[in-house]
C-alpha cells in the first residue's frame, strides 16, 4: 500500500501547508513547471519524488527529471507528463504514448485546472492537481493525496488553499 501526494505548477513556491497536507504520504509525484531546483531539493528533502519537467523549467531543472516518467507501482503503470491535456483532449505526446501502451493512471499538469476523471475510451484515470504555487491565472491552490493498494486506489483527498497573487499565502 502506498500513499501517494500529486502536485503540479509550483513555480518556485512550495506553501508550507502542502507539508502537512503530504505529511502521510510515501512518496509524491510533481507534474512538471517546477520553477526551480530549489524546489525539487526541498520537495526531495522532504518525500521520495517522482516526476517530470514542465514548458517553464530551465536546462537544470531538466536535467534532473525526464519529460516523460512511466512506472509501475502498487499494480498500476502510470504515466505521467506536464502537458497531457485530459480525456477527449490528448496532447499530441501523450497520443504517442497511447500508441506504444495505455497506462492504468496518466497524470499531467500544466492547465492549472484541478481534473480528476475516468477516460472510459482508454480505461484509465486522468489526474491534473491543478497549481500548487502562486504564479498563473488560478485563485485555488490545489494539490491531491490519494491511497494506491493492489490494483486499487481510494481515499482521494483534495487540498486546496486561496491564492493571493505574489505575495505569501
Amino acid at each position: 500500500m502506498k500513499r501517494v501526494g500529486i502536485l503540479s505548477d509550483t513555480h518556485g513556491y512550495l506553501h508550507p501547508y502542502l507539508f502537512t497536507f503530504f505529511k502521510d504520504c510515501d512518496e509524491l509525484w510533481h507534474a512538471g513547471d517546477w520553477g526551480n531546483l530549489e524546489t525539487i531539493k526541498q520537495l526531495e528533502a522532504f518525500k521520495p519524488v517522482r516526476g517530470v519537467w514542465g514548458n517553464i523549467d530551465d536546462r537544470a531543472v531538466r536535467m534532473h527529471y525526464p519529460e516523460i516518467n512511466s512506472f509501475e507501482i502498487e499494480g498500476f503503470s502510470v504515466c505521467m507528463l506536464h502537458i497531457g491535456g485530459y480525456p477527449g483532449s490528448y496532447s499530441p505526446k501523450f497520443k504517442q504514448q497511447l500508441q506504444h501502451k495505455i497506462p492504468d493512471i496518466m497524470v499531467c499538469g500544466h492547465s492549472h485546472i484541478l481534473k480528476v476523471m475516468k477516460d472510459p475510451k482508454n480505461s484509465l484515470m486522468h489526474f491534473n492537481p491543478g497549481a500548487a504555487g502562486k504564479k498563473g491565472f488560478h485563485q485555488v491552490c490545489t494539490a491531491l493525496r490519494l491511497t494506491l493498494d493492489r490494483k486499487k486506489m481510494f481515499e482521494m483527498e483534495v487540498w486546496e488553499h486561496k491564492r493571493i497573487a505574489d505575495a505569501t499565502i
